[in-house]
């Protein structure tokens, strides 16, 4: 795989490298120069609050109770 540097330094991935590392417009990656030249590119974990509205909110609100029995009993 391979990409071209723009004239205002930036590059576009290759579809299967983002693929490849779940990553996604406005997803970070963090650039680590090791020895000889070689970079390392590192996905950035996510933000916690750009998961929310992920999931579809439950039709009826499970209690803390509910949940730590649920817990207790190994997710069954």
């Amino acid at each position: 795989m391979e990409a071209t540097i723009t004239s205002k330094g930036q590059i576009t991935l290759p579809k299967a490298l983002r693929d490849h590392l779940h990553v996604t417009t406005g997803d970070r990656v963090e650039f680590l120069l090791e020895e000889n030249n070689l970079v390392r590119m590192v996905p950035r974990a996510t933000s916690i609050t750009r998961l929310k509205g992920m999931l579809p909110r439950p039709e009826q609100p499970v209690s803390l109770e509910a949940m730590d029995e649920a817990i207790a009993a190994g997710g069954d």
